[in-house]
């Protein structure tokens, strides 16, 4: 940890166009933010100003020069501004090329501070992939932005609702892409990545589910025939490393099977495979956190909600988790309360 102290935390603000700055506020308003880290924001102080205005609640925000000495006192949103936004360049509830290039510079100041040592761990509000695209990125999400700042080689998303956790094989890639990533050595890769990542989280022997990719597994090879020529195989080859995956199971029974305990992960084939379950399972306190990176970073699990920024109706639960996720995983505490 970078200190001795409660762990420190960045909380990127998010796109300013969307809900990001008002669960932000809203979450570190909340005493138990304040109580077990100390939080910073990475982001505009102007937008933060508003969205306090918005929500109505006593809070001030403060703009700091040192990220080192932040999050001391509740009640008080300290701010690390890079000064790359104008308060006329954000137009609430509409895709802005301009806001959306904000959004992840700060995603990278804060990246920066964690390589550094500044602060113990990344929370994340949500970024705009169009806004991001139309400002000329092509990294266009969180993870691959601070995959390529770290230069790490493998990392996965994990998105977690109570106690269904699901790892993607692929996230941000069109079906027809993320089929053609169905490959042994890569569902290998990412076994021994969960493996790994689940037992530095405390898990002893972490049991792995691996879901099919077709309907019914394939049925025998009458739908395809990736869980026999690729997925199958990479779970024996894990096995045979000590890894105990079980698979490939039918995706329509895979997750309520880990619902039920069976599994302290699965591994999923492609986004919508994974993220459904855990949405329709817990959406409003469903949270993301990346495996690989040499650094906690943790994320809600909802988008910029254009069409209710600015209303003050959006719910800050997935922050607050998110935040509390951090604050365990930057403490080495794993997923022992989640």
């Amino acid at each position: 940890m970078a200190s001795s102290q409660k762990p420190a935390i960045a909380i990127t603000m998010g796109d300013p166009c969307g809900i990001g700055p008002e669960v932000v506020v809203k979450a570190m308003a909340d005493p138990r933010v304040y109580a077990t880290c100390r939080p910073l924001v990475v982001g505009n102080v102007y937008a933060m100003e508003q969205a306090v205005s918005l929500t109505g609640l006593r809070v001030k925000i403060n703009e700091v020069e040192d990220p080192a000495t932040s999050g001391q006192e509740p009640g008080v949103i300290d701010v690390v501004d890079i000064h790359n936004l104008n308060p006329e360049d954000i137009t609430i509830g509409e895709i802005s090329p301009t806001c959306g290039k904000a959004a992840m510079e700060w995603v990278t100041k804060a990246g920066e501070l964690a390589i550094a040592g500044v602060v113990d761990a990344l929370a994340t509000a949500p970024l705009n992939k169009e806004a991001a695209s139309l400002a000329g990125y092509k990294s266009i999400g969180h993870m691959e932005l601070l995959q390529e700042l770290s230069k790490s080689k493998l990392v996965a998303t994990m998105l977690m609702a109570k106690n269904l956790r699901v790892v993607h094989l692929s996230t941000h890639r069109s079906l027809s892409l993320a089929c053609e990533l169905v490959k042994k050595d890569r569902v290998l890769d990412y076994l021994k990545l969960t493996h790994d990542s689940f037992v530095t989280y405390g898990f002893k022997i972490p049991k792995i589910g691996v879901a099919a990719l077709n309907p019914h597994g394939s049925d025998g090879g009458l739908m395809g025939d990736e869980e026999a020529s690729e997925i199958a195989p990479a779970v024996e080859a894990a096995r045979s490393e000590g890894i105990d995956a079980i698979g490939p199971i039918p995706a329509d029974v895979i997750f309520h099977q880990a619902i039920q305990g069976q599994y302290d992960a699965v591994l999923c084939m492609y986004h919508d495979q994974g993220h459904i379950p855990v949405k329709v399972y817990g959406f409003e306190e469903s949270i993301t956190a990346n495996l690989g990176l040499p650094f906690v970073r943790t994320s809600v699990d909802h988008g910029t909600a254009f069409d209710i920024a600015g209303k003050g109706v959006a719910s800050h639960e997935s922050m607050l988790e998110s935040i509390r996720l951090a604050v365990a995983l930057a403490q080495g505490n794993g997923l022992s309360d989640f």
